[in-house]
């Protein structure tokens, strides 16, 4: 007997670089979200798409939430995990095995209105001591209703299979949404900003503070070919100095990257040309916030 097709969506949630993007881009087999070291690199809800011969996974990264930045686009993004949550079918929170602190406390409490909640632990590879393993996820179960509790690693295939059927047996009957080839219902326009991004945090690291931002000023599809200009908005002259590099080789790096990047995901020949634009406090601003897509 073939089994009923389920299609829902499933909330990935954590604190800051616990790895949700890393993790959803391993379970759909494709980067649909940019990871780096920078905490809240993923700011917005971006849905990783896999359909299978049973199933169609809709998974929803988000931003990680915290409370450490507190402007008006830190508030933006908790506010995108707290909605998010509330409407997934399914919510999945990522934790690091031995370590439980008063981020991953504040994560869970966003959770707590779900009505199935499971918890990701990874790492538990790395932990030479089972005992000591045992005793921690006897203590982490205690901390909220979940409905299971999957130890996972992104270099163990199986532990990701496994938590699939989990997820799977909580996800509504329905029909698929979207196409089986699709594996995000995000633009190339948007991919293209975030790959930029992308580079921008990987590059910079720490030198560049939180507030930097891509817009896609023009956007052209000519053949096989497609011309992206690019503007990254940072809040200080300093801070665009930084940016350019010296006689502009790191802004040059950047958009060599991102454009390799771009090429390996679009299947296609990339002409980008980027700008570095100040504008003070935006990332406090929330007009400008809404005008630069942050819902």
């Amino acid at each position: 007997m073939k089994a009923e097709f389920r299609c829902g969506t499933v909330a990935i949630i954590g604190r800051p670089n616990v790895g949700k993007s890393t993790l959803l881009n391993h379970l759909v087999g494709q980067k649909v979200s940019i990871t780096s070291n920078k905490a809240q690199t993923t700011r917005h809800r971006i849905t990783g798409i896999l359909t299978d011969e049973t199933t169609q996974y809709l998974y929803l990264d988000t931003p990680g939430f915290q409370k450490t930045h507190d402007n008006a686009l830190n508030r933006v993004l908790n506010r995108t995990v707290s909605q998010t949550v509330i409407d997934a079918d399914v919510v999945v929170a990522i934790i690091e095995a031995m370590r439980f602190s008063d981020a991953d406390a504040q994560v869970l409490k966003q959770a707590n209105g779900s009505a199935c909640l499971i918890l990701a632990i990874s790492k538990c590879d790395r932990v030479k001591e089972k005992a000591k393993l045992l005793n921690f996820l006897k203590d982490v179960q205690t901390k909220a209703n979940f409905v299971a509790m999957v130890p996972i690693s992104v270099k163990h295939k199986q532990t990701l299979e496994e938590l699939k059927k989990v997820i799977r047996t909580h996800l509504p009957v329905a029909p698929a949404i979207h196409d089986a080839e699709h594996f995000t219902d995000r633009s190339e326009r948007f991919m293209a900003s975030e790959f930029i991004r992308e580079k921008v945090f990987r590059q910079l690291g720490d030198e560049l503070p939180y507030a930097a931002n891509v817009l896609i000023d023009k956007y052209e599809e000519v053949g096989e070919l497609r011309r992206i200009f690019a503007s990254i908005v940072v809040e200080k002259t300093s801070q665009k100095a930084i940016l350019i590099g010296e006689k502009g080789e790191r802004l040059k790096r950047i958009g060599t990257d991102a454009r390799k990047e771009m090429e390996a995901s679009f299947g296609c020949k990339v002409y980008l040309e980027l700008w570095v634009r100040v504008k003070k406090g935006w990332a406090d601003d929330g007009a400008l916030i809404r005008q630069y897509g942050y819902e």
